[in-house]
């Protein structure tokens, strides 16, 4: 069997997602699609709108052949180690030869030109990007600035559209895995990555999340044209966690030392946050007070939700080299039998029910327990109860 793997959130599933199934499809010879998404906590910083179950049910009801759970420790992380962690478990798996991503251009050989230039570690090199973060630039800017100044023939694109970004972090960590896997990059439909409004059946989940729960006539009907129909159902009675407050409750009960070994801190960060919540108790408002030009709101927010699951960047540095595990939130149960098998062929084991906990160690049982930590601490913002050890046959 072969899998075309994506590397995913579904915060929510919409459009978008389906129209990705349907190119993987028709541009490679893949017999499944494997999903390897984020649990209940985003690479944003925030609450999933529905939880894990749920959304890996929407998949699969929608073209997934099955759910995998990329572990909290990663799913919350900056992007190079988001992507790195995720290329690190689907590179377990002999029969992953695809790895699709929507992008805003590109093909795979420009990705993977792009990521192999991002991997020098010359002199020359390290010192111009170091230069350009003593001036304030947040390590990305500093990095594309740098290989367009040193790079001939690079695509500018590349490089600084947030799908692209993204896709250029996947090549990078195939190459940094030595993954046998080629990049499969599918232009986007419709709006983009950050759109924030609306647009006829092919809106961005950004945007989707904005008018969740749909409170007019006007966005459901907006809502029901950009999701299908399941999603739609779901998200009629849908309140999305608000976290804001339990975040920042996190922040001022730690001390300095733990803020400090959070993946997205550095240079002081944590003095500066723990100043600002105390004068700034309002979510939103720390938000504003908090971004800058180096420190956007979506690290601040991760770096926030960190904190808040526990953890550290030795840890996720860790993770990135240990043996971890597959765990499954959803299967097509037609196809199950053949999908099972092959993921067994992994080098890492495959957590698909309770007693499979047992199969764990070291570094994957302490990852492990983030992620359910994670869910623990999802059920009490969602004000749901949901297992931690169920797969879905659908």
């Amino acid at each position: 069997m072969k899998f075309c793997a994506v590397i995913c959130e579904y915060n929510p599933f919409h459009n978008g997602h389906a129209y990705l199934f349907r190119a993987i499809r028709e541009r490679t010879d893949a017999d499944a699609v494997l999903c390897l998404m984020s649990g209940n906590f985003t690479q944003r910083g925030e609450a999933a709108v529905f939880g894990k179950y749920e959304r890996a049910s929407h998949a699969v009801r929608n073209g997934a052949d099955v759910v995998l759970e990329l572990p909290a420790a990663f799913a919350t992380a900056p992007a190079e180690l988001f992507a790195r962690g995720a290329v690190h478990i689907l590179a377990s798996v002999p029969s992953v030869d695809y790895l699709a991503f929507g992008c805003e251009s590109g093909s795979a050989e420009e990705f993977l030109r792009t990521a192999r230039a991002a991997l020098r570690e010359d002199k020359p090199f390290q010192s111009a990007l170091k230069a350009r973060m003593k001036e304030g630039l947040s390590y990305k800017v500093a990095l594309t600035e740098t290989l367009l100044s040193l790079e001939e023939g690079l695509d500018e694109a590349l490089l600084t559209h947030s799908n692209n970004i993204l896709g250029v972090e996947y090549c990078r960590a195939i190459c940094m895995e030595n993954a046998d896997m080629v990049p499969v990059p599918v232009v986007r439909k419709g709006a983009t990555h950050a759109d924030t409004v609306p647009i006829s059946d092919f809106s961005s989940a950004t945007a989707i999340r904005g008018i969740l729960p749909p409170g007019t006539w006007k966005e459901r009907n907006i809502l029901r044209r950009n999701v299908p129909s399941d999603v739609f159902a779901s998200a009629l009675p849908a309140t999305p966690p608000r976290d804001g407050t339990a975040l920042l409750y996190a922040l001022l009960r730690a001390d300095e030392e733990q803020l400090r070994r959070t993946p997205d801190c550095s240079e002081g960060l944590e003095n500066r946050l723990k100043a600002l919540a105390k004068s700034n108790p309002v979510p939103e408002e720390f938000l504003e007070k908090a971004a800058s030009k180096r420190y956007t709101r979506s690290r601040i927010r991760r770096l926030l939700m960190q904190n808040f699951l526990g953890i550290g960047l030795d840890d996720v540095k860790k993770f990135l080299s240990a043996p971890l595990y597959l765990r499954t939130l959803a299967v097509n149960k037609e196809r199950a039998e053949d999908i099972l098998s092959a993921l067994s062929e992994s080098t890492f084991p495959v957590i698909a029910r309770k007693s499979d906990y047992s199969l764990l160690r070291k570094d994957a049982l302490a990852c492990f327990g983030i992620d359910c930590r994670a869910n623990d601490l999802y059920c009490v913002l969602s004000g749901t109860h949901c297992g931690d050890f169920e797969t879905r046959f659908l």
